[in-house]
């Protein structure tokens, strides 16, 4: 995940705005997850719209009358009229005459993880129909890569599971006045690559490995046992002291910027043992400093150190 900046920032939304007057355009690859992102902001209360054709937008949103609820709006290369300069010039038109909190969320994702998307549910790409999938799929990111470069944010699905999507979402986009910045705390084994939505890394493999003791080897940092002896190494309260060194004066000033969402990734060799224990420990801290934390083990069901 990552939040772009426009040539032009968008000014943050003033009170008013924090329900009505707000709109985000959803698009992004086809098979990315926007029907399911739209599905996440009607549950956040927004009202979503989808594929209409940007000739169209005008009618949902009129200068001076703004839109009493917040509105998402899909749109993609099945969207008629659809094109980057013709939503590029839809956004520009609604911040300049009717004075809203636009913002342009893109989905991405890899293109072997939509091919194993397509081919698992059976549906047909649509740039695909007379081409192989995986050209069709290459064809459609050169179409909308100019979109990406404008987008204000940019989540990566590529290793997401549903429900995580849907908790980014509520960081970003939920509409409680208080809304702030979450922090999200992920551990993950390096072995099966980093986070794509890591805007901080940590690496804990020069801490002593549980994995090589017979009696922790089966179980997992989330243990207190485990937990007591990833802390007993001598390294360990220097590296936690650091980082919470790191993060204290970091945190007020994403905030402070109008960031919602920061995602800390903690890595270790399997992802079940060092890094679990240093993410529960960081997402604790966190709480014990009145932040809003989300937590997540992404390799805790598979073997590994």
């Amino acid at each position: 995940m990552t939040d772009r900046h426009p040539s032009e920032p968008h000014p943050q939304p003033t009170a008013e705005q924090a329900g009505g007057g707000r709109v985000v355009i959803v698009t992004g690859l086809s098979g990315a997850g926007k029907t399911l992102a739209l599905k996440a902001l009607e549950d956040l209360g927004w009202e979503a719209v989808d594929n209409l054709p940007l000739s169209l937008v005008g009618s949902l949103v009129r200068p001076g009358d703004g839109v009493p609820r917040p509105l998402a709006i899909g749109v993609d290369i099945r969207t008629r009229d659809f094109g980057v300069e013709p939503v590029i010039s839809t956004i520009d038109r609604m911040m300049a005459e009717s004075g809203l909190d636009v913002r342009l969320l893109f989905l991405d994702c890899s293109d072997d993880v939509l091919c194993r998307r397509f081919t698992e549910t059976r549906r047909r790409h649509p740039l695909a129909t007379d081409r192989p999938l995986v050209d069709g799929i290459r064809h459609e990111r050169s179409l909308v890569s100019p979109l990406l470069a404008r987008a204000d944010l940019v989540i990566d699905t590529t290793d997401q599971p549903p429900g995580e999507l849907k908790q980014i979402l509520a960081g970003h986009f939920g509409l409680e006045s208080d809304r702030g910045l979450v922090v999200f705390v992920t551990s993950f084994a390096y072995r099966n690559g980093l986070p794509r939505e890591a805007d901080l890394v940590l690496d804990a493999r020069f801490l002593a490995n549980p994995h090589y003791v017979p009696e922790l080897k089966a179980l997992t940092g989330k243990d207190p046992i485990v937990a007591n002896y990833i802390a007993a190494d001598p390294a360990f309260m220097n590296f936690m002291d650091s980082v919470t060194r790191l993060l204290e004066p970091l945190l007020p000033r994403f905030a402070a910027e109008g960031k919602s969402y920061l995602t800390i990734a903690v890595g270790c060799t399997g992802g079940r043992h060092r890094s679990v224990a240093i993410a529960e420990r960081i997402a604790s801290w966190v709480k014990s400093q009145g932040g809003r934390v989300e937590l997540r083990h992404r390799e805790l069901d598979e073997g590994g150190s």
